[in-house]
């Protein structure tokens, strides 16, 4: 397994919800600190790593994607040891049942898997309908409510799925949970990496933000510790090359390039920046897709709302699968998103940012 490939499976495999990012944040902290000069975080939780151009007041770039996956948190244990539970993040009933999780507990991690009462004894109905959320409880192997404690497990604790990072016989695609969004962690980490020793004018700012999955919250915090001149969200996007998906549905397919969201729930992205951004793709040929999404959004949607507003556009990675214990994505695309965001940064000075800005 090469350098890269390390890094994303070191990255997929770390566990961290909303509200508990700390072993994603460790482990994005390890790979991106050989590349920044400064390494902090805000109050809130997020990693913010700082790469010094050429400049001193050159613009401030930020290249943001998240440390969070969705998940669960235990509200509850009964008396017979299963765990209830809430979601946290977007989650679809019908892709959680019968699947392997990890409860993290102060005494360490526990194994669980999802249930519900079995098909078996169900009326005809019932059997046809989805499982209700609150119909479903973890098991964790535990007898009694008293033993479930003695395993360290109490309300609040963490809950994540299990899928381990898997090169698959394609070896282009890679399978794992919490692509939404390690990838865009493992893209600013590229990123600074690539700009090292690359003469530019611009402060980049390589960042793992909190809490996206339930507000772009960590996004909002960040970004008025930067107050950056240009914000690059960097997350995953949804590809529409599998089975039943028509083009009006998702246009993008796996492996032709990161896709450049003209819009979404929480922003119409910046025309001026957009429009830079596909210029400098066209002239470096490297491939990319136009596409939107009607619903959802990145961190880009609080981003660009910081100060007096952030020119900011949402470069996505399209990926099969998202929200659910295992997703796929293409080695190609990550690369490529890579390769242009860094054209784009050495592209950048003061007055392309003004013009950029007023576009």
């Amino acid at each position: 397994m090469d350098q890269t490939l390390t890094m994303l499976k070191e990255l997929t495999d770390a566990n961290g919800i909303p509200g508990n990012e700390r072993e994603a944040r460790e482990v994005m902290t390890r790979h991106i600190s050989p590349y920044a000069d400064e390494v902090t975080q805000d109050n809130l939780g997020s990693l913010i790593a700082k790469k010094d151009g050429t400049v001193t007041d050159g613009p401030k770039v930020m290249v943001a994607g998240h440390l969070d996956e969705i998940g669960f948190m235990v509200t509850n244990i009964d008396d017979n040891g299963f765990l209830k539970f809430q979601t946290v993040g977007g989650w679809w009933e019908q892709v959680m049942l019968a699947q392997r999780v990890t409860v993290m507990t102060k005494e360490g991690n526990v194994p669980g898997v999802i249930g519900s009462k079995p098909p078996h004894i169900l009326p005809p109905e019932a059997r046809k309908k989805a499982v209700d959320q609150k119909d479903m409880f973890i098991d964790i192997g535990a007898t009694s409510r008293e033993e479930a404690e003695q395993f360290g497990v109490r309300p609040g604790d963490s809950v994540v799925p299990v899928c381990d990072f898997t090169v698959m016989k394609n070896e282009k695609m890679l399978m794992a949970k919490a692509w939404d969004n390690r990838i865009g962690c493992a893209i600013a980490i590229e990123v600074l990496k690539r700009l090292k020793n690359a003469e530019h004018p611009n402060t980049v700012y390589g960042v793992g933000t909190v809490q996206e999955e339930v507000g772009l919250r960590g996004a909002k915090t960040s970004a008025h510790y930067i107050q950056p001149d240009i914000a690059f969200g960097v997350d995953v996007g949804i590809a529409g090359d599998t089975p039943g998906v028509s083009e009006k549905d998702a246009q993008s397919k796996m492996g032709e390039g990161p896709q450049i969201i003209m819009y979404d729930k929480s922003m119409i992205s910046h025309k001026g920046l957009r429009d830079f951004v596909t210029d400098t793709a066209d002239e470096k040929e490297i491939p990319y897709q136009f596409d939107s999404i009607a619903g959802g959004g990145t961190d880009s949607g609080s981003i660009h709302l910081t100060a007096n507003g952030v020119p900011a556009l949402s470069i996505t990675v399209a990926t099969r699968y998202i929200h659910t214990h295992a997703a796929v994505l293409h080695r190609d695309d990550f690369e490529h998103a890579v390769q242009l965001i860094v054209e784009v940064i050495k592209k950048l000075d003061k007055q392309t940012v003004e013009r950029i800005t007023f576009t």
